[in-house]
């Protein structure tokens, strides 16, 4: 197999796969028909391309293979002469006297496939599992670890989600302006755990993926052209583009990690900090704000200062006290922690940590051990910090993360 086709189709699933499945769906009104002719052309890929030449606009050709094939299936009536249900229904695209004058023609499939598997008829947590799977292209086990929770366990929340879309027959549409408050709730957690699973990826040998932060930036402008006046809109877009800003300054030239702390603010996207920030000022004018108004808050404090140690941790442990209080999640209660250590010293922001040791959804949390061991560290607490470097460094996936840690455990091996 050529090494050029094989990279070629692998940069081709990261990009393409959403646009590639949405397009097939529409095609074939069938979610899981869509999926098998997807998987088929791009297997046709890494057979053909060798061949034929890597084609100018791969996404392209297979949506028209993808698309062919369901064409063919339909045809022969391989699948439709099986005893179950469509699982979606297909709804002929809108002409412009019918589109209610509120709400832009929305063209992008993704999005529609987006509202389909987010529907309030399913449970949220499979909503968002189901679309992170579809419609971004994350593998079974990298849905998992955004959950906290094993492959099998999310393999089958997966296929929960699809049989019930099957029985609920399933729009593929994007809702009318009246259905949209119960189903954008679910469509902006889907588009932040793309967001954050681009940010900092799980696993593999990249710190980010870039192609995950595109695609959920893309759909956040999307949904702001959607949804105008929503705060909670607002604020994910301004948290997106808050993190994001960040982006150049977080390797080093020897594609080393480089903490915020040591950061080069001047290599910040300083331009869209500015949108960000008039963004979360009109997120945090709706009363109460919404928890993704707070966390583009909480980015907005670290954007805005000059220098680590002039960031104001003392807000940003006020603004953590009011996510944890809308929003009581695991994680957002472990970054509270981490910020009061730096409001209030290392043994502080250590009692808060360890006042979560027991949290079932963070026993296998690198970041967990990984605070731990900075805060033991800086408490001169060698040997614990140690061990507790050594844990994160078993718990972690990533290669630029791991070999930060392995620098830690060294310099730690280093002074003593």
């Amino acid at each position: 197999m050529d090494a050029s086709v094989e990279a070629a189709v692998a940069d081709a699933h990261r990009r393409e796969w959403a646009f590639v499945l949405a397009a097939t769906v529409r095609v074939t009104g069938d979610i899981d028909l869509a999926e098998e002719c997807v998987q088929d052309a791009y297997a046709r890929a890494l057979a053909t391309w060798s061949t034929s030449g890597i084609p100018s606009r791969p996404g392209a050709w297979l949506t028209t293979v993808a698309g062919r094939r369901a064409i063919d299936l339909a045809r022969r009536g391989s699948r439709h002469d099986r005893a179950l249900p469509l699982l979606v229904e297909r709804v002929p695209p809108l002409g412009p006297e019918e589109l209610n004058e509120n709400i832009p023609e929305i063209i992008d499939d993704r999005l529609r496939l987006i509202f389909t598997c987010c529907h309030p008829a399913i449970a949220i947590e499979a909503q968002v599992a189901l679309t992170l799977r579809l419609v971004c292209g994350l593998t079974t086990a990298e849905v998992g670890r955004a959950f906290l929770v094993s492959e099998t366990t999310m393999a089958a929340r997966i296929t929960r989600a699809k049989k019930k879309i099957a029985m609920a027959r399933i729009p593929y549409r994007v809702p009318p302006i009246e259905e949209l408050p119960s189903r954008v709730h679910a469509v902006l957690t889907v588009v932040h755990l793309l967001y954050t699973t681009g940010h900092t990826s799980p696993a593999g040998a990249d710190l980010v993926r870039s192609d995950l932060i595109e695609r959920a930036h893309d759909l956040a402008q999307l949904l702001r052209e959607l949804l105008p006046g929503d705060a909670d809109v607002a604020g994910l877009l301004a948290l997106i583009l808050l993190t994001d800003a960040r982006r150049a300054a977080r390797l080093g030239d020897d594609g080393r990690l480089v903490l915020m702390a040591e950061q080069d603010r001047s290599r910040w996207d300083h331009a869209a900090i500015r949108e960000g920030v008039d963004l979360v000022r009109e997120a945090l004018r709706h009363r109460p704000p919404g928890r993704f108004a707070l966390m583009a808050a909480i980015a907005a404090v670290h954007a805005e200062a000059p220098s680590w140690n002039a960031t104001d941790w003392h807000e940003i442990v006020g603004l953590y006290d009011l996510l944890v209080a809308m929003w009581p999640s695991p994680v957002v209660a472990l970054n509270r922690a981490v910020a009061i250590g730096l409001a209030q010293g290392p043994e502080a922001g250590l009692t808060a940590l360890d006042e979560l040791a027991t949290e079932p959804l963070l026993a296998t949390y690198s970041y967990l051990a990984s605070a731990r061991a900075n805060f033991l560290h800086r408490l001169d607490r060698k040997d614990e910090s140690r061990a507790a470097y050594e844990e994160a460094l078993l718990l972690s996936e990533n290669a630029v993360e791991r070999t930060f840690l392995t620098d830690r455990l060294s310099e730690i091996e280093g002074s003593r």
